[in-house]
């Protein structure tokens, strides 16, 4: 038989991630201890009244059935959760959607929203997502450069009037991945500005709303006008760490919500119910979980980071995320530099440029391990001789 590829696959090749995949398994199959920050997966549990309340609900034979868009109790909690947090009004009914995870839903909005074609304005560095999204609506990467002398915001007067013309959408995230940068009220007011202008329609990606340190981020639909232009989408899957439940929303203009809530209702099923019900109570906890989870995020971020900057390496520290984003020594490139790492100092970390062509000179490590373990990461580090050889 013979079996042919969809072009559109030809998007989705392996790649970097690939490659440092499988020469980290071929070093562990030798008996070589591996640390991998590469991924950006939760490492400590949910809290135990999400746990609890899980275990009670799945053991009701009721509550396996479909639940297409969304249980009313999740879409309340979500418009709850905006009113206590960002004294933003939604209507759970027409301006909140369930999606199966948030890479569900930025991964299916360019479908909804783009023709073959049609522009899609992305951060670069950008999570990759983004790009799988646009490629499978055949659409028009148009990459919007993330620079250390801008803050890491874009500059919307560098895009060119013949892109904005052919642009249907924008694609913001703050805190990001990969670059944990926070944006302002009136960085957030120039693109709703500019989208207005350009009838562009917006995407907030806020997945790393609640893991932030000195500084709260600022919610896209907090900002006047935001709601006429756009959504945010946000999962339960870092702030909770539910990645494994696959829950998240998105909330905010009520046309593009139905549209995606539309071709959701095509696509599947919805969440398990006990799932969407847990979700909820934790959208509405009001204990001092999340506040014991910065905590802990920040105790790793501070030990990690000022532990590099001993050994010679000047990292800066990330404002918000799980994530940090470090520049290379000079004489480095991000492959070559993560490369080294995984064979010298048996440590994996990703490069930038994985993340877009301004990635480059930069590689993203994920604090998503113990205090020990980033401490044996620094020592290994400073064992290889890798920064010492380029630092003198």
């Amino acid at each position: 038989m013979n079996i042919k590829m969809a072009s559109r696959m030809q998007s989705f090749q392996e790649s970097i991630f690939s490659e440092l995949a499988e020469i980290k398994h071929s070093k562990i199959s030798k008996g070589i201890s591996m640390i991998d920050l590469s991924v950006g997966s939760p490492d400590l549990p949910p809290p135990a009244f999400i746990t609890e309340a899980m275990s009670e609900m799945a053991g009701n034979p009721s509550l396996y059935g479909y639940t297409l868009k969304g249980v009313n109790e999740f879409h309340e909690a979500v418009a709850k959760y905006y009113r206590r947090n960002y004294d933003v009004r939604l209507d759970s009914k027409k301006e909140v959607s369930l999606l199966m995870g948030s890479q569900d839903g930025l991964v299916h909005l360019p479908m909804v929203l783009c023709d073959p074609g049609d522009i899609v304005l992305v951060p670069d560095p950008g999570y990759t997502a983004y790009e799988a999204g646009v490629n499978l609506a055949g659409g028009q990467l148009y990459p919007m450069p993330l620079k250390v002398e801008n803050d890491f915001l874009p500059r919307f007067e560098d895009i060119p009037a013949e892109v904005c013309a052919k642009a249907k959408l924008m694609v913001l995230n703050y805190p990001g991945n990969p670059v944990p940068a926070l944006a302002s009220a009136a960085f957030f007011k120039e693109a709703i500005n500019f989208a207005k202008e350009h009838n562009i329609v917006i995407l907030h990606d806020f997945a790393y709303s609640e893991l932030y340190f000195e500084e709260r981020p600022i919610s896209f639909l907090s900002v006047e006008g935001a709601i006429d232009v756009g959504i945010e989408m946000n999962s339960l899957s870092k702030s909770f760490n539910m990645a494994g439940c696959r829950v998240a929303y998105a909330a905010g203009n009520k046309e593009v919500i139905s549209l995606l809530s539309n071709l959701k209702s095509n696509l599947d099923y919805g969440v398990f119910y006990p799932i969407q019900l847990a979700a909820a109570k934790a959208l509405t906890d009001e204990s001092d979980f999340l506040e014991n989870l910065r905590h802990a995020y920040k105790t790793r971020r501070d030990l990690f980071v000022n532990g590099l900057n001993e050994i010679g390496w000047e990292v800066d520290m990330p404002k918000g995320s799980m994530f940090v984003w470090a520049r290379l020594p000079e004489g480095y490139q991000s492959k070559q530099f993560a490369l080294d790492l995984i064979e010298k100092a048996n440590v994996v970390v990703t490069p930038g440029n994985a993340f877009g062509e301004w990635g480059e000179g930069y590689v993203r490590m994920g604090i998503v391990q113990t205090e020990d373990t980033l401490s044996e990461v620094i020592e290994r580090i400073k064992e290889s001789g890798i920064i010492a050889k380029v630092s003198s």
